[in-house]
This record gives C-alpha cells, structure tokens and sequence, in this order.
C-alpha cells in the first residue's frame, strides 16, 4: 500500500513538471536519478495539495486544471517520442497519476451529520473551514379532514422554508443562525398568515471536548423534535403532538450555558434562560407561552438541561432525558393587580430511540407542572392545567432493501400511538377540559428517493374525551439543503 502511494505521488510529480510552462518546451528527463531529483523538490507542493483538496470544495477547481494539465503532458511527450526507457517509464507512471487525482477530488455531496444537539442540516457550519455556511430546509403539506363534510378546513400550506446561515470566525468561535418563513408570506399581521422569524441564532466558543460555551438565542433541549426538527429526520408530515403541545416546540428562548461530552457516548447540555410568560398560558398548553427571543421578559429565569447516552455495546440506541425548571414571569396582558405568588413551572421528559439494520423505533413521554395554577386560571378566564402530560411510541422499518434492492433510496412504513393531556390536572374550584385529553392513532408512509428529499403521506385518528375532532389524511414533501 505504502509503495502504491509512492508511484502515485511520483506520477503527479512527474506529471505536474512535464506540464508546467518552463517544462514543455524541453525534453524529458534524460534518467532517472533526474527523475528523483525532480521529484523531491516537488514533494512538499504535493503533500500541500493533497491537503487543501482534503478540506476544501473549492479545490475541485485546482484539480481539473490538473487534469487538464497531464493530459497536455501526455500528448507532449508522445509527440517526442517514447524511444527510450526513461520515456517508457514516464509513459506508466503518469497513467498512474489518474488514480491519485480521483482520490483527491472532494465529493460535491455534504456529509449531513447531527452535532453538538443540532439537525444534521444546520450543523453545516461545524463542516467548514473558514467562513461562511448556507443551508436550510423545507416543508409543503396538504391536509384532509376527512369528516369536515364541506366545512373548508382542508389546507395545503408552505409550512416553512428555513435559511441556516452560520459564519466559523476560527476552529473554536462559531456562530449559526435559523432563519425561518412560515406559511409562504408575512401576511397582515395575523401569524397564522405567516411570518419571519429567528429561529436561533448562537455563539459557540468550542474550548473542550467535555466543556464549551454557547450563548445567545438557544433551542431548549428537550425531546426529540425541538433541536432536530428538520422534515427527513421524523416520521408523519406533522411532529407529534406531544413535542407540539406537551413540549411546546419550536421552544427556544435567549440565554447561555455548557455542552460537551463527558465520556464516549455521553453528551449534555445545560442552559440558563429567561422564563416562560405567565400570561399566555392556556387550557391547550403552554405553547403559546414562549417568549422566542421577542423582547422577552427577563425578570424571572430558568435552569433547562439534557443528558443523552448511546452506548458502544449497543450500535443504534440512545436512551436519556431532559428537564426544564423556573419561575414564568408575568407579562403583559392580564390584570396582576395584588397577585404576589411565583408561577414556578417544571417540566421533565425521558426518551429512547434504537436504529438496528433498517429498524427504527422512538418512544418518548413527558409530565409538567405549574404552581398557582388556580391564580392563572383566574386571571385568564379559562381553566389552566395544574399538571399536564404526553407520550407516543412509534416504530417503522425500511422495505427498500427487500423491495428493491440495490437502490440507495428508503422507504418505510410506520404506526404511532399518542396519548396527551393538557390539563391532566385541573386546579381547585376548576372543571376539567376533556376535549384537551387525546388520542392519536397514525401510520403512514416515509420515502426519501435521495438523501435530501422526502415523501410523506400518513392517516391520523384522533380522538378525545369529550367532542369528536376530524380525522386526517396528509401528504406532505419535504427537503434539506
């Protein structure tokens, strides 16, 4: 292997001198020993180009032009002759020279891998060298109430596209921003026409495997959805129900803190924030609560944190959980008039996921609570849960391979049950909401005809204590760049 290296190193050498300006006029080397002397001053050029074409995209460029370069040489010393056994020699060893620049060019596909708790698309910014990073991702769905009976709320809707734009200062001090435009424009006013919005945008001081710092607008860490929401990355055209209102995704809210990995396989991240907005609780949750980085109220804090492990003796499985505690300040909007009690809110999840051959299963549940949940639903008129609570379990298998096989696509069936509460726990002199405790029962269908495209399409039952919501058919397309 190590003399195999050799020649091809020795080719492009030969190859590069015979091509280059001052070279092609002349004959070729007269032996040899010429034949080494040249080689050896340009072994460092060699050994500097093999490392830029390594790290860098924009050295496909440099190598075509090499390319170019030793086919002209070739075509040089064929015209002069290859009468002798120097040429011969030559004749082999720039033939060689063919295998060493495939080598090095850079495949022009990305290597989409999740890092430090983000999705595999929005850690592009940890891939470069220097500079600036452009990715995103997107989101179309058409959804069907099957039993709306003319009632008009089937939609189709441009969900979201979403610009990461990161910026890598050096190895160690990063930053990445997410970008999002929800429902295809910026409507009138109203967020349910759309709006623009930053999703997170963060500093990361890479200082150690087990320690760094990042700080600014943050995703929350919690579930699995709430960091990795990129479309390819869940089953269903639309998250869980229970990252979306149990776990009020997208959570992100401004703050610092630490993440690393403490051994192989274990990772953390812990976080200080600025606390959830009392006022905007509601009997559906606490999703509406989010402050999102808006000229957030930063009278009261929170403490978020998240351990994953996957261990080695066991490829493919992640087991860990996540918890988030802290006073919900009281903002704007309601009469706080003579209320002096601290709305401390808590919410802890756990999760496991395996991967094993072309098996895939998720399984999470999460329970929170709130203090004073009686004052709130004073304040606000409706009954706010004292406690609230959710779980799914999902499973799906990729038939590709059995299907089709030898082509590099997916497609994988997959069920998932939901059971979720949002006021599991009523306050006091409060009546309960049934029509908040659901059901989900779903299968569908995922297809990813390449890596950065996927087809969906899904039926979900739903069903809840009290009233009858519509089942769905959905179809939904998806994409990362």
């Amino acid at each position: 292997m190590k003399n195999s290296r050799s020649l091809k190193l020795l080719s492009l050498a030969i190859t590069s001198v015979l091509a280059s300006p001052a070279q092609s006029a002349q004959k070729p080397p007269a032996s040899m020993e010429e034949m080494w002397a040249i080689i050896q001053k340009q072994q460092q050029e060699i050994e500097s180009l093999k490392t830029k074409a390594a790290q860098s995209d924009g050295q496909q460029k440099e190598i075509e032009a090499l390319k170019a370069k030793a086919a002209e040489a070739e075509k040089t010393q064929a015209a002069g002759g290859a009468g002798n056994d120097v040429n011969r020699k030559t004749d082999i060893l720039a033939k060689e020279v063919e295998n060493l620049k495939t080598a090095l060019v850079i495949p022009e596909s990305k290597q989409y891998k999740s890092q430090y708790g983000l999705g595999p698309a929005a850690s592009a910014v940890y891939g470069v060298n220097k500079g600036l990073s452009i990715g995103g991702y997107g989101e179309v769905a058409y959804s069907n109430k099957t039993s709306d009976k003319g009632t008009k709320n089937d939609t189709a809707d441009m969900q979201r596209l979403v610009m990461y734009l990161g910026y890598k200062f050096t190895d160690n001090i990063i930053l990445n921003n997410e970008i999002e435009f929800e429902h295809a424009t910026t409507g009138e006013g109203a967020e349910e026409k759309g709006e623009v919005s930053v999703e997170f945008s963060y500093l990361d001081f890479l200082l150690n495997p087990m320690a760094n710092i990042r700080a600014g607008l943050m995703l929350t860490p919690m579930g699995f959805i709430n960091e990795i929401h990129e479309p390819l990355f869940f089953h269903g055209t639309f998250r869980p129900e229970v990252e979306r209102r149990i776990i009020p995704t997208t959570w992100r809210e401004v703050g610092g803190g630490l993440f690393g990995e403490l051994a192989q396989g274990l990772q953390y991240r812990i976080y200080a924030v600025n606390g959830l907005n009392a006022a905007n609780f509601e009997s559906g949750g606490w999703r509406e609560s989010r402050q999102s980085g808006s000229n957030a109220n930063a009278e009261d804090f929170a403490v978020t944190g998240r351990l994953d492990y996957s261990p080695n003796v066991a490829p493919g499985l992640l087991v860990g959980g996540s918890f988030y505690m802290g006073n919900a300040t009281k903002g704007e909007g309601v009469d706080w008039s003579g209320i002096d009690e601290k709305f401390f809110t808590q919410l802890y999840e756990g999760h496991l996921q395996w991967h094993y051959k072309g098996f895939e299963f998720r399984t999470l549940g999460a329970w929170g609570n709130v203090d004073h949940a009686d004052v709130l639903s004073t304040v606000k008129g409706e009954t706010v849960g004292k406690s609230t609570f959710g779980w799914y379990s999902e499973a799906a298998y990729d038939i590709m391979p059995h299907v089709l096989p030898g082509l590099n696509q997916y497609l994988a069936p997959f069920v998932r049950y939901e059971r979720f509460d949002t006021i599991a726990d009523a306050p006091d002199g409060f009546s309960d909401d049934q029509s908040q405790d659901k059901e989900v029962f779903q299968a569908g269908l995922t297809y990813k005809p390449i890596r950065n495209i996927v087809i969906k399409t899904d039926y979900r039952n739903i069903s809840a204590r009290e009233g009858k919501p519509a089942d769905e058919f959905n179809l939904g397309l998806g994409f990362i760049f």
